[in-house]
């Protein structure tokens, strides 16, 4: 394969996988405000990487092996940090049962995603100001001249009809793949 195509590949796996990535990073280091550091380093060990992997092969395990070594060459940089530290056995244990949880993540977030986009624009914009923003209710509600009871009881039904599409969207992913 020409080296510019394996390049293209490698460079569509990463940004396939990115989200996962940097979840399984933080999952590694819980508490720690430095992942998101750890995780481009992850980035670039895996660039600097990318002729030792085979395309066609599993490019998530090979970035997570990768990844798993990033954070244990943190963690050995900032040993006499008094921060919690787990033994590599438990961070194996750890490593390895992220893996899975992140699949069942990753497709509930692009259900989630496809769900909110299904959302009156109104509605969308209430639930970016409240879980992405974190706008306090009481702000947002004096924004848009609405009640916060009225916010409220709108973000429940939000969050139900959003829990039923999600459901749906896997229960069909699921059937599609049987």
């Amino acid at each position: 394969m020409d080296p510019k195509d394996t390049d293209a590949a490698i460079v569509s796996l990463l940004t396939q996988h990115q989200p996962a990535l940097h979840l399984y990073v933080q999952s590694l280091m819980p508490g720690d405000s430095t992942s998101e550091d750890v995780a481009q380093e992850t980035n670039a060990k895996i660039w600097g990487k990318r002729s030792d992997f085979e395309i066609g092969t599993n490019f998530k395990a090979w970035a997570f092996s990768i990844a798993r070594f990033q954070v244990r060459k943190y963690r050995f940089g900032q040993a006499k940090d008094a921060r919690l530290v787990f033994c590599d056995e438990l961070e194996d244990v750890i490593a390895d049962e992220m893996v899975s949880e992140l699949d069942d993540l990753s497709e509930h977030q692009i259900a989630l995603r496809s769900c909110l986009q299904m959302l009156k624009l109104a509605d969308r914009e209430l639930i970016h100001h409240r879980y992405f923003k974190r706008t306090p209710l009481k702000e947002y509600s004096i924004q848009i001249g609405r009640s916060i009871g009225g916010l409220k009881v709108t973000l429940h039904r939000l969050r139900n009809r959003l829990q039923i599409c999600v459901e749906k969207r896997i229960a069909l992913s699921k059937e599609v793949q049987a």
